[in-house]
């Protein structure tokens, strides 16, 4: 049953395209004819002019060059030619822009140096991540599968106006295609290293005059290359499927709606653990705290994971209705979205296959949520305006599960104060001549989290024609935000060691030898409360274990923004713009009843974008930009604690920098680009135990960039041959005092994880004269460079256990596409 569950997934995509192309009467000659001359006057206009890109980065249709925002533009080719599933896949080739991967139900996006290190619900990201105009609130549905996107369009710098709430940094707009009148078909496998194994189906279908559907599905799996040393299991395998349908219902000459569903599944491993710490033989322990210098090679070391159930699961679901109606010169739009997913995430924590070493975490979620906005825009005489009014609903659930063993308590006791009192335990119970004992048993410490979350905003841009070349435009945004927020902490749980502990005998016996130690045995380690004792909740209780505390707040934001671009000719426009972003004050999840401000950021932006004739392109800006109230969470170990706990810090942050972006085609068929950011990212004020950082890097490194090129050459009837070559670097990042605490700047025999990084992609692939066929080779990260993305201490300050995560080696593949 289970393999044929697996068999329906995998043909999925391959059968929604079959069932079109076997439509009859659809292949008359007239129109593969006509479909040859279409495909040969595309080629010969792509190899004369570069394309003029159209964004909706002021949510209105423009050409690229026309919107006085940096903004970077990733098309479904440039997709394709990347060979990428997801966001993180392409990240690295726009620079300014970072996208964690590792965990897909966690992800992170940083723009120009600015993300929200905080995985909890009480919280929101400073990046905005919008499918189709929709908001995706949490990193659980911040990284999806690219399933037919048309483009991507990457915003620099905040975005509070036009986007609204949680658009601090920038925002991330992922388009993607609609149902249109012409019939088509699409059927593409991929098959590439470690048994990739990707297929998509795609099928645009007419119905009749007003009615066309659009569905695609699409099943992506792969094997793991990372091998556990004893078990055999391989980690960092893909397993994942998403499916979309779009109809879209012309209601009358004025009126549309395009009613869309969307799917994603992912059921695979969570990210793997590779332990750097050398381990001496049970029962020994590792070296406390563990030395940077005698650590192993990551790239050599063996892998010895040995959480249980190690899984990491997401269930995505939602439907989205967009209604368009023209009142004569006022153009209306209604976007209404429900969504609902759950993800789950178990991972190893300590990188070791001990027992008495063994932690391990599951982030659990649930979360559903309701957006509506309402958008009228218009233009009149020289303005050219959009006004409108959103509504957003949230309630999110998380559940932050901790796994240890009686034995890893034991250790971290030992570690922490030299007193391991598990042991101390069984030696007077073996002293008193009772055959039991306090270890090998499981220890579970859980912090339960509930939130429900509201958002209100009005807004409205202008833009002015002044006179032909001067264009002023004006835009603000009101937003109230409403949150209720929830923690539940109970006893731990540990049914079978308490089940020895509350024998009569065993704990007269342990009370008597061990006194108020005993307690010890009973208590909290990883979610210790009694710090907080007596702190009051809004619910009329204190924070005490086994009582839900809530808390209730409210914060509102005026966001405005000013913009006057000038055309000194028509093909070369300088702007200057004027931005403030917001990002909802909110609360820790994993700290009982603390909660934070909003986060501002004021920037200001000078730029220049330019075509240089018809086969070149030049966008230049330089940007500063001050971030104040920016909450991030940090690995400390407080005051009278032994076990570190992630707690909220606040820092003023600013940043000066330059954008820059050229194109050029200096031959038919030949395409160069070159992109790359500079930025000067430092704290203003940040209060640590090491002092104030002010002055000092935020981490962000000085340079990225990337370039590339492209060649096609025509073979006439033959078809097309494409060749692309892409590079991308990151420079090194910049530490400061805390860095190499938490893990980012750490100097080691073997590695240094604020090394600079480098990847470099090839693709070579043949299209026949109509391109119906592509066949397609290529290589992502053809020089096979491996990095070190930081060093995880969660367990290394009770434990000693340190553990890295490893960017992928090289990978190539095949793939074959037929389109109709």
């Amino acid at each position: 049953m289970i393999r044929m569950e697996h068999c329906l997934k995998a043909t999925l995509a391959g059968s929604v395209a079959l069932a079109a192309l076997a439509t009859p009467g659809l292949a008359r000659a007239q129109e593969v004819r006509a479909q040859e001359v279409r495909a040969q006057e595309v080629r010969a206009q792509e190899v004369t002019t570069i394309d003029d890109v159209v964004v909706t980065a002021q949510r209105r249709e423009q050409s690229l060059q026309e919107v006085p925002i940096t903004v970077s533009v990733v098309t479904a080719r440039t997709l394709e030619s990347l060979a990428a599933d997801d966001m993180g896949d392409i990240s690295a080739f726009v620079p300014g822009l970072t996208v964690s991967n590792t965990s897909p139900t966690q992800a992170n996006y940083r723009i120009r140096g600015v993300s929200t290190s905080d995985f909890g619900v009480g919280t929101d990201p400073a990046v905005g991540v919008y499918v189709d105009g929709v908001y995706a609130a949490r990193s659980g549905a911040g990284l999806l599968a690219f399933s037919d996107v048309a483009r991507i369009e990457v915003l620099k710098g905040p975005q509070g106006t036009l986007f609204g709430r949680n658009s601090a940094a920038g925002a991330v707009s992922i388009t993607t295609n609609k149902p249109s009148d012409e019939f088509e078909a699409r059927l593409g496998v991929r098959l590439g290293d470690y048994d990739k194994r990707r297929f998509e189906g795609l099928v645009n279908l007419p119905i009749n005059d007003v009615l066309a559907l659009r569905v695609n599905a699409l099943v992506n799996r792969r094997d793991g290359w990372l091998i556990d040393d004893v078990t055999g299991q391989d980690y960092d395998r893909e397993d994942n499927w998403a499916a979309r349908a779009a109809l879209r219902w012309d209601v009358g000459p004025q009126t549309q709606m395009i009613l869309s569903w969307t799917h994603d599944e992912i059921d695979q491993d969570a990210r793997p653990a590779i332990g750097v710490a050398p381990l001496p033989a049970a029962p020994g322990l590792p070296a406390f705290p563990p030395d940077p210098a005698d650590y192993l090679d990551p790239f050599k070391a063996k892998i010895r994971n040995d959480v249980i159930d190690n899984h990491e699961t997401r269930r995505l679901d939602e439907g989205t209705l967009t209604i368009t109606h023209a009142f004569g010169d006022i153009d209306f739009t209604s976007l209404t979205s429900a969504r609902r997913f759950s993800t789950e995430n178990r991972e190893d924590e300590d990188g070791t296959n001990r027992p008495d070493l063994y932690f391990d975490t599951n982030n659990r979620e649930k979360n559903r949520s309701w957006y509506q906005e309402f958008r009228f825009a218009g233009e009149h005489g020289a303005f050219n305006w959009i006004a409108g009014a959103s509504y957003y609903s949230e309630h999110a659930e998380q559940r932050s599960d901790t796994y240890a063993t009686t034995d890893s308590i034991n250790t971290i006791l030992t570690n922490a104060a030299g007193q391991p009192l598990f042991t101390l335990a069984d030696m007077i119970l073996d002293m008193a001549g009772i055959p039991a004992s306090t270890l090998g048993y499981s220890w579970q410490e859980d912090m339960i989290n509930e939130g429900d979350f509201d958002a209100t905003a009005l807004f409205a841009d202008v833009i002015w024609a002044a006179n032909d070349r001067l264009n002023l435009t004006f835009g603000l945004r009101y937003t109230r935000d409403k949150k209720t927020f929830q923690w539940l902490n109970g006893p731990r749980v540990a049914p079978e060691l308490d089940a020895v502990l509350n024998d009569p005998t065993v704990n007269f016996v342990l009370d008597t030898y061990m006194g108020p130690a005993l307690g010890y045995l009973y208590s909290d380690f990883v979610f210790d409360l009694s710090g907080l004792a007596g702190v009051e909740c809004d619910n009329g209780v204190t924070v005490q274990e086994g009582v839900a505390c809530k808390l209730s707040d409210s914060w509102s934001d005026l966001s405005p923004r000013f913009v006057a671009d000038y055309h000194l000719t028509d093909n070369a426009m300088v702007f200057f713009s004027y931005a403030k972003g917001y990002k909802a004050g909110g609360f820790n999840s994993v700290e009982v009843a603390s909660r934070f401000d909003n986060e501002d950021v004021q920037n200001f932006e000078i730029g220049l974008k330019s075509s240089l004739g018809p086969n070149a392109r030049l966008n230049i800006s330089a940007f500063q930009y001050d971030y104040d109230g920016k909450q991030s969470i940090r690995l400390v170990t407080p005051a009278g604690s032994s076990v570190p706990q992630y707690l909220v810090e606040t820092s003023d942050d600013t940043a000066w920098g330059v954008d820059m972006q050229l194109d050029v085609q200096p031959l038919d068929g030949l395409n160069l680009f070159a992109n790359a950011q500079y930025i000067d990212a430092t704290y203003k004020r940040k209060m640590t135990d090491d002092g104030d950082l002010a002055g000092q890097p935020t981490g962000e490194p000085l340079w990225s960039a990337a370039a590339g090129a492209s060649y096609r050459r025509d073979l006439g009837a033959a078809g097309s041959l494409d060749m692309q070559l892409i590079h991308a670097y990151r420079g090194e990042g910049r530490c400061n005092t805390t860095s190499t605490g938490q893990g980012s700047c750490l100097q080691t025999p073997w590695f240094d994880p604020s090394e600079a990084q480098n990847r470099t992609d090839v693709r070579l692939y043949w299209r026949n004269a109509n391109e119906r066929y592509q066949v397609g080779f290529y290589v992502n990260n053809l020089f096979d460079n491996q990095y070190v993305t930081g060093v995880n201490n969660i367990t290394a300050t009770t434990l000693g256990t340190p553990f890295v995560n490893i960017t992928e080696p090289r990978m190539w593949g095949v793939d074959l596409t037929y389109t109709y």
